[in-house]
């Protein structure tokens, strides 16, 4: 694939161009603020977007998608800051980076199979939720001004597109950001701006080696918390890309996303950033905003940068109203609203799922344990829907003589029990057929509940004959099963 192919980069130039301005503007008060929630100096978040931005626009493999310093990523630093410094949490991004790679080559993506649509919608509520409650602190004690300019932001970010002529073809939540900017440098209103939230910084990055001793001391600190960027990464941006995916109908290469970031928080660790992955809020302002290809999230980054170094007089005076207006109006995008009218539609377990991976979540402010509950009751619920198709009849061949018993469905850990109770130990008879050309056994819990019951026959002096097995179930059995094996038998049995 060319480096620079038309339709990943140079196909959506305008609308890449302005979504990537509008994502640049967002990306300052969330990186500053996330440093902030990390305890490190602004400067780390601001480079930490600025490089991954960058980087990823070229290595990911999801064009159009946001990656930066994250809130998400921010929560897991915390400790590790406070106890050990800014130079562990340097190490440790690059440690983050470079277990991601491996992560991208072993085809971890794949994994996402795994997870279903419930809990997808689920994630992608609670995070809703979560970005419209971390505006919340900008609206709380302020005076009325605030409330106004959000409003106002609102209403312009809402209204803007229906104006003839320039409402379709400029972003309106750049032009929000224009506005009220200019209003409050005008007014001179004492209210929040991105100046308040900590000092910019003036210089380009540099590049620079984390100082921390090259031992396995170092190692052991820094692992347990590169294991958790990792995961939690790798999560959110994968669940973006599915979200991207849908959000513009076109494919993406989950394992190059995954290499993608790992190489991006190298980088990252390199200039002096934190580890981040891809933002949902980021991304569905650049695709709402217009932005489809690689360029646009190049052009954030690079745009990023340079406002933050060579503009910071301007940028200072951003007040934080507009930017709240602009990530209330994202909690609002994000939120699938369908899912709440699709709760009397869907399924109990369907709808138990999505509620529960949005309670963790927002509970817990860890989207990796949401999604973790998500994935862990949608298994149990699925495995309870296929255990219970499990049909088992039989019939007299020869009266008091021989028996057939048909099996239809799954055996496996969820129907085994199922499976047991359904043949008659007890009745006194000569032989017993199981046809089992119906059934398919999955696991070693099946097989040992097919040995318990032929042992069982047998030890009652009836003969058992197996017929129908297919050929995957026949794999397992003859590998598991030790109903032909007197002293395996003895030893399943307990010699009772």
């Amino acid at each position: 694939m060319a480096l620079f192919s038309k339709q990943e980069w140079f196909s959506n130039i305008k609308g890449d161009t302005l979504s990537g301005i509008v994502v640049a503007l967002a990306l300052i008060p969330e990186a500053i603020a996330f440093s902030i929630i990390a305890g490190v100096d602004p400067k780390v978040g601001l480079y930490a977007s600025f490089c991954i931005a960058v980087v990823i626009a070229f290595t990911g493999g999801r064009p159009g998608m946001i990656s930066a310093a994250t809130g998400a990523m921010a929560l897991l630093m915390v400790t590790l800051v406070r106890e050990h410094g800014l130079e562990y949490l340097l190490a440790a991004t690059l440690l983050t980076g470079a277990l991601q790679i491996v992560a991208g080559y072993l085809k971890l993506a794949e994994l996402m199979r795994f997870v279903s649509r419930s809990v997808v919608t689920g994630f992608v509520n609670a995070l809703a939720i979560l970005i419209f409650m971390a505006q919340l602190p900008e609206l709380t004690n302020v005076t009325y001004h605030v409330y106004v300019m959000t409003i106002v932001g609102l209403g312009i970010i809402y209204l803007f597109p229906y104006v003839p002529v320039v409402g379709k073809s400029i972003p309106s939540p750049l032009v929000c950001i224009v506005v009220l900017t200019v209003v409050y440098m005008v007014s001179g209103m004492d209210i929040r701006s991105v100046g308040d939230m900590g000092e910019l910084p003036d210089t380009l990055p540099i590049f620079l080696w984390p100082d921390v001793p090259l031992n396995l001391e170092t190692l052991w600190i820094i692992l347990p918390y590169a294991l958790m960027l990792t995961v939690v990464g790798l999560l959110e941006s994968m669940m973006t890309a599915t979200i991207v995916d849908d959000l513009t109908d076109t494919p993406s290469d989950k394992n190059r996303e995954c290499k993608g970031q790992g190489i991006a928080n190298i980088g990252s660790g390199l200039m002096g950033g934190m580890a981040g992955c891809a933002m949902i809020g980021q991304s569905v302002i650049n695709i709402k905003s217009g932005g489809r290809t690689r360029l646009s999230t190049l052009i954030a980054g690079v745009v990023l940068l340079l406002m933050v170094v060579f503009l910071s007089e301007w940028v200072s005076q951003i007040p934080m109203a507009a930017l709240v207006a602009v990530m209330i109006m994202v909690s609002i995008g994000t939120f699938s609203w369908e899912s709440i009218r699709d709760l009397k539609k869907h399924p109990l377990s369907t709808n138990i799922v999505m509620l529960a991976t949005v309670a963790v979540t927002v509970g817990t402010h860890n989207l990796a344990i949401g999604v973790f509950v998500g994935v862990l009751l949608a298994a149990m619920f699925f495995a309870n829907k296929v255990g219970n198709i499990l049909y088992i009849g039989s019939k007299e061949v020869e009266p008091g003589k021989e028996r057939e018993y048909q099996v239809v469905g799954q055996v496996f850990f969820a129907s085994s029990e199922r499976f047991m109770a359904a043949f008659d130990l007890k009745e006194s008879i000569d032989k017993v057929t199981i046809d089992l050309s119906k059934a398919h056994f999955w696991d070693v819990t099946a097989v040992q509940a097919l040995d318990r019951i032929v042992i069982k026959f047998r030890r009652e002096g009836t003969e058992v004959e197996l017929i129908g097995l297919n050929e995957a179930s026949a794999t397992v059995v003859d590998r598991y099963a030790v109903h032909n094996d007197p002293a395996a038998v003895e030893k399943l049995m307990g010699g009772h």
